[in-house]
């Protein structure tokens, strides 16, 4: 493994500190952590088929590029993107594809997926080896000039299918490629993990603080970005000692920082943790990198670094598996295509009947229907609720009470926007900036009528984004004529 302490890539003293502004809104929910931040990760047999989608990303799908009857090996590239916003798709293991065919992604839609069948050798890829033997060589390139080797790691970052892991999967060299015109002086890694229950990036800066920091420090040079922060939740101090005691006190004074964040939810979005830190508020329809800042989670942090110092794709994460029905809640090491029937048994089952399952936190995450559908590189989490924590409930009229408008960190009107999208008039809700609507889970948290309010936000944006699209489509067809 290359070293990446106090080397070339490590040049600067380490502050830690506590984080400067306070975002609006935000809510306290139960945060049952202490059940899992301590389990260290477990990595998960592969299982008998793996069913590897192709829209582990935010875009497009990947396109299957093998086909029933191939044989795979582990890191080879079975997706191609297929648009600027897309990602990469890459076998888990080794082993023969027995089908391609749709199944059905976290959120419920239906997307194609490539059944391997692993043949238990579990083989690499040769040229994944061959090309691990060459990045020392390109890193040393890349630090003496970084301009002229940058688009040659962003280029691997592409290769290797690395998206956002924090939940949205945004194709990660993507958000590393600003225009010319928006400069990136400020590089945020997130490791709040706000969400309830989950532990994964909190073990993941434990136990892997040196990756997580060496990755920092290279996303922050293609960047060429001169402040680097990363912010972690004060409920999760052996995780700030861990990337203290890695980053340690190497001379100089670059402008780098551990931020200690508030804990509160929201704080992991990225908004509001470049508010927190910077002051800066990312205007309305707006994005990071239009107030000079990018924002990355530790696990896409971990794959930078995997994939330029040891040429490996993304096919596996951390993800927590807890919730009071679990016989032996885990942190664990899942290849991409696991069912989460998998994860389940290999945590010992569930001990008593289970109400709901959620992919990802219970504040934004969602409920499966099955527990066939396959891990992906967003799967943070799976919570599983019992009966007696899970109720039934009828949507009440708004009583205007005003606590989802107290809650909103968007500084939205949730209230008058549910009864807008209620009543379809989409117009009235792009005005009042629904597209702003981050789907935090705040306002539904807070509201005592009950009401429906993500979903009424989550239906609301894709119908005015459908109508902008439209009216753009008919515009330039206009012009055409």
């Amino acid at each position: 493994m290359l070293d990446v302490g106090c080397c070339a890539l490590n040049f600067f003293c380490m502050k830690t500190i506590k984080a400067q502004y306070r975002s609006p809104g935000g809510v306290h929910p139960e945060y049952h952590k202490d059940e899992i931040h301590a389990v260290a990760v477990e990595e998960v047999p592969v299982s008998g088929l793996l069913r590897v989608s192709m829209a582990q990303h935010l875009g497009a799908p990947a396109k299957p590029t093998v086909k029933k009857g191939d044989t795979v090996l582990k890191g080879q590239s079975i997706g191609e993107p297929t648009g600027f916003i897309s990602a990469a798709v890459h076998a888990p293991t080794s082993g023969t594809v027995k089908a391609v065919t749709p199944c059905p992604t976290p959120g419920g839609q239906s997307a194609p997926a490539v059944d391997i069948e692993p043949d238990g050798d579990d083989r690499w890829d040769p040229e994944i080896e061959r090309s691990a033997a060459v990045r020392d060589g390109i890193i040393a390139e890349f630090q003496e000039n970084p301009e002229a080797k940058k688009d040659v790691l962003l280029g691997i970052i592409a290769d290797a299918g690395i998206v956002g892991m924090g939940g949205a999967g945004f194709p990660t060299h993507v958000k590393l490629s600003p225009p010319p015109g928006k400069p990136i002086d400020t590089l945020i890694i997130n490791g709040a993990e706000c969400e309830p229950y989950l532990a994964s990036d909190n073990r993941l800066m434990i136990e892997n603080p040196e990756q997580v920091w060496a990755g920092a420090l290279l996303i922050r040079k293609i960047l060429g970005a001169g402040t680097l922060r990363i912010a972690i939740e004060e409920n999760k101090p052996e995780a700030i000692a861990a990337m203290e005691k890695t980053a340690g006190d190497c001379g100089g004074d670059a402008d780098v920082a551990i931020v200690v964040l508030k804990t509160e939810y929201p704080q992991g979005a990225e908004k509001q943790q470049i508010y927190a830190i910077t002051g800066r508020e990312v205007p309305s329809g707006g994005l990071p990198m239009d107030v000079g800042a990018v924002v990355d989670n530790v696990g896409t942090t971990f794959a930078v670094w995997d994939a330029i110092v040891n040429a490996r794709p993304l096919i596996q994460r951390i993800t927590t598996v807890t919730g009071s029905p679990v016989s032996a809640p885990k942190n664990i090491l899942a290849r991409v295509g696991t069912p989460y029937a998998d994860l389940l048994a290999f945590c010992g089952g569930s001990t008593t009947d289970i109400a709901k399952a959620i992919s990802g936190g219970p504040m934004m995450g969602l409920a499966q229907n099955s527990l066939d559908t396959p891990t992906t590189k967003t799967t943070s989490g799976l919570v599983f609720l019992a009966p007696s924590e899970v109720s039934a409930y009828g949507s009440m009229p708004c009583i205007s009470c005003g606590r989802c408008v107290e809650g909103c960190p968007m500084n939205l009107m949730p209230c008058e926007l549910s009864q807008m999208l209620e009543a379809e008039d989409y117009d009235a809700a792009a005005e009042y900036n629904v597209l702003d609507c981050i789907e935090c889970g705040c306002c539904a948290f807070q509201c005592p009528a009950h009401r429906p309010l993500v979903q009424h936000m989550r239906q609301g944006k894709a119908k005015v984004m459908a109508k902008l699209r439209a009216e753009k489509q008919a515009a330039a067809a206009a012009i055409e004529e």
